[in-house]
């Protein structure tokens, strides 16, 4: 069975990449982002991960582009973001052209390596 594991002592089925409430992270990657009034704004390229809580800080979003090409990316505070069961995807209150203004990065940059960058997506969110 895809996705399933079992145990040695019972042989019952164990999920190993998704319950009610939880998705393994190879799950996530590709999944919809898209505003409230129904318009999909990109996918979930991956997650950033802070080191000392364990928690994810924020989902990194795939925006235009094709086939990698010309795509940039927008980490997004995992705050900001609600899982809609009905869409099968993430819901943000953000329009398309707030996107574009939102801080971003081509895969050929190096945002993160200062502290400022994450500074500067919290304060474009809203988010303390």
């Amino acid at each position: 069975m895809a996705g399933v594991s079992t145990t040695e002592t019972t042989n019952a089925p164990i999920p190993i990449n998704e319950t009610e409430r939880l998705i393994a992270s190879d799950k996530v990657g590709g999944t919809a982002v898209n505003n409230r009034q129904g318009g999909r704004l990109g996918e979930v390229y991956n997650f950033m991960v802070d080191k000392l809580t364990g928690q994810v800080a924020y989902a990194v979003m795939g925006f235009d582009g094709f086939l990698g090409i010309g795509e940039r990316y927008h980490p997004l505070p995992w705050k900001t973001l609600a899982y809609d069961t009905r869409l099968g995807g993430f819901v943000i209150d953000l329009t398309r052209d707030q996107l574009e203004r939102a801080p971003s990065y081509t895969l050929e940059e190096t945002p993160w390596a200062g502290p400022k960058y994450g500074r500067s997506v919290h304060d474009y969110y809203d988010i303390p």
